[in-house]
């Protein structure tokens, strides 16, 4: 599957992905209106609200974004309302074209893991016929329980030609506490960075590239461009370009000699944009996604 989102990179010449990451303090008040005048101040008003919002955003960026990224906790967090508008937003993404990778870092025992992969990526037995509960292209998931709880991941990545992006070096401030720890007289992100590299080594696509991919922050190029070396044919999913300080010349190190090698991650400066730039939800936010792929391909 990393093939699929690399020949949407190639065809957009655009190596960015937008989060769509909203709450209502994000959306225009016209919006939240609308949604609370028909369904109430209810979990239902707050979820038709915000597919709406992720409408407009996907309508103005599916012609120049290769993919966006839904992360689950901000639809968890208005109930099943908020669950049913995440699959809504990735049916309706993957209807326009757009390579979907669910940001939802799973990761537990091994037959939890199966269980969140089968949610997922996979499709779930109901009796005698089995149906797709989310059908994402994509997951993230969370590696720091071993293999037992990666391994049912990368079985999807095999057998449904799916994608993972385990995180290894995060864009967050903290993330040093554990993952700049030394084991062996090496950090823990460098022994993660192993893993990553040995799971994704059956799933080689066409372009050199694995479907088990990492999560590597712009927020630490220096960390970045040790970890490319390390795995010169994994996939990285880069955080941190933005809102979170990260810029250009701070992904550079993430991407290969041959231009590839990684998609950078924005959500609110695209979200949000049309609360600092003015204009309509959709059409601010193209702009600003326009801006951020002249900005990364320029320095790249």
């Amino acid at each position: 599957m990393i093939d699929t989102l690399i020949e949407k990179i190639k065809e957009k010449g655009n190596p960015t992905v937008a989060g769509l990451d909203p709450k209502l303090a994000y959306l225009p008040e016209e919006m939240k209106k609308k949604a609370f005048d028909q369904y109430g101040e209810t979990f239902e008003g707050a979820a038709n609200a915000i597919f709406e919002f992720n409408k407009e955003l996907i309508d103005a960026l599916y012609d120049i974004v290769p993919a966006v990224k839904p992360q689950s906790a901000y639809y968890e967090m208005y109930g099943i309302e908020g669950i049913k508008c995440l699959k809504k937003t990735i049916d309706y993404a993957k209807e326009k074209g757009m390579y979907v990778i669910l940001d939802a870092k799973r990761g537990d025992i091994g037959a939890t893991s199966e269980a969140y992969a089968t949610a997922y990526l996979g499709n779930t037995e109901i009796g005698e016929k089995t149906e797709p509960a989310f059908d994402a292209d994509c997951l993230t998931v969370n590696p720091y329980l071993g293999s037992d709880g990666v391994l049912p991941f990368v079985k999807m990545c095999e057998s449904r030609n799916k994608g993972i992006f385990a995180l290894v070096k995060t864009s967050n401030k903290s993330s040093g506490e554990l993952q700049d720890l030394k084991s062996g007289g090496r950090y823990i992100y460098e022994v993660v960075a192993d893993l990553v590299k040995e799971w994704g080594s059956t799933t080689i696509g066409m372009y050199g590239y694995s479907n088990v991919g990492a999560v590597v922050g712009a927020t630490y190029p220096e960390q970045a461009e040790v970890l490319r070396k390390l795995m010169p044919h994994t996939y990285f999913l880069v955080p941190g370009y933005g809102a979170q300080g990260g810029g250009a010349k701070d992904v550079v190190p993430c991407f290969n000699n041959d231009g590839m090698g990684a998609i950078v991650n924005a959500s609110r400066s695209i979200m949000c944009a049309y609360m600092k730039n003015g204009g309509s939800v959709g059409e601010a936010a193209r702009q600003e996604a326009i801006r951020m792929r002249d900005d990364i391909t320029s320095a790249i």
